[in-house]
C-alpha cells in the first residue's frame, strides 16, 4: 500500500480502543500508517487488551500511546487531551489528528417499565447513557477543535446500531442513546463542513463483542444474525476497520452526515 499523507505521521484517536470495534480499528489504521492515540478503560483483569493491541500497534512501527481512563469524564478527558497535545507539539509539531473513532459501549440495559418499579430504568441511569454513549462524541470534538489538534479533512467516525431504530428487549435507553447519536452526526457534519471534515455514523451488523455479550438474550441475537445476514456470517469488528479505514482517504471528502451500514445487507432483511 501506498503512503498518504493522510496516514502517514499523523495519529487516530480511538476512543475504546481496547476491544471489539475499537481495538480492531486501531489495528488497521496502523497497519496503513497512522500512529494511534487510544483511550479505554480497563480492571487489572481486561488490562491485557490493551497491552497486546498497543504491543501489536509497535509492532507495525507506528507510535501508540494509551490511557487507561474514563473518557466520559469531563477532567479525565481534558487530562488525556492535554498528553495529546504535548504529544502532538514533540519534533516538528506538525502531526494532527486525523481521525476520532467513537466506540464507547458503556450503558444501562432494563426495561423503561419492569414489572417490578425498582427494576426500571432510573433517571440517572438514562442520563448516563446518554451521556457516555452519544453526547461525549460532541465534548470530545469540541475539545479537539478549540484546542486546535484536530487537522482540517479530518474523519469523524461513530459507532451506532440498528437499535437506534429497532426495538431490542431492555435496549432502550442505548436505544435512545443510538438515536441521539446519529443526531449529533447530523448537526456535527454540518457545523465542521467549512474545515473538510467529514461525520459519519457506523452501523454495525450484530457482532459478537464484549458489548454484545452483555445484552439479555444475546444468544439468540447471535442465533439470529447468523442466519438472517445475507452474507451467511455475523459481521466481524475487522469488517468494521476496514470500511473506517478506507473512507479516511481524501477521495471521500464528500461523504458526510451519513449512517452507514456496515452488516453485509442485515438491516434490510425484516
Amino acid at each position: 500500500m501506498s503512503e498518504h499523507h493522510t496516514f502517514r505521521g499523523n495519529w487516530a484517536l480511538i476512543l475504546g480502543a481496547s476491544s471489539g470495534f475499537g481495538a480492531a480499528t486501531a489495528l488497521e489504521l496502523a497497519r496503513r500508517g497512522m500512529n494511534i492515540f487510544g483511550v479505554h478503560l480497563d480492571r487489572s483483569s481486561t488490562l491485557s487488551n490493551a497491552e497486546r493491541i498497543v504491543a501489536k500497534i509497535r509492532d507495525m512501527g507506528q507510535e501508540a500511546v494509551f490511557f487507561n481512563t474514563n473518557a466520559a469524564n469531563a477532567a479525565k478527558r481534558s487530562e488525556v487531551l492535554d498528553a495529546i497535545e504535548v504529544k502532538l507539539s514533540e519534533g516538528d509539531g506538525g502531526g494532527k489528528v486525523m481521525v476520532l473513532f467513537h466506540s464507547l459501549a458503556f450503558g444501562s440495559l432494563g426495561m423503561f417499565l419492569a414489572p417490578e418499579p425498582r427494576e426500571s430504568i432510573t433517571q440517572s441511569q438514562m442520563e448516563m447513557t446518554l451521556d457516555v454513549m452519544a453526547n461525549s462524541l460532541v465534548y470530545w470534538t469540541q475539545d479537539l477543535i478549540y484546542r486546535g489538534l484536530i487537522g482540517n479533512g479530518a474523519r469523524i467516525f461513530a459507532m451506532t446500531s440498528s437499535g437506534s431504530h429497532r426495538v431490542l428487549p431492555s435496549y432502550g435507553a442505548v436505544s435512545a442513546a443510538k438515536a441521539a447519536l446519529e443526531s449529533h452526526v447530523r448537526q456535527l457534519a454540518v457545523e465542521l463542513a467549512g474545515r473538510g471534515i467529514t461525520v459519519n455514523a457506523l452501523r454495525a451488523g450484530i457482532t459478537d463483542t464484549p458489548a454484545l455479550r452483555k445484552i439479555p438474550g444475546h444468544d439468540r441475537l447471535i442465533h439470529e444474525a447468523t442466519t438472517r445476514n445475507p452474507m451467511g456470517r455475523m459481521t466481524r469488528p475487522e469488517d468494521v476497520a476496514a470500511t473506517c479505514g478506507a473512507l479516511c482517504v481524501p477521495e471521500t471528502y464528500w461523504l458526510t452526515g451519513n449512517v452507514l451500514g456496515v452488516d453485509g445487507g442485515e438491516d434490510n432483511i425484516g
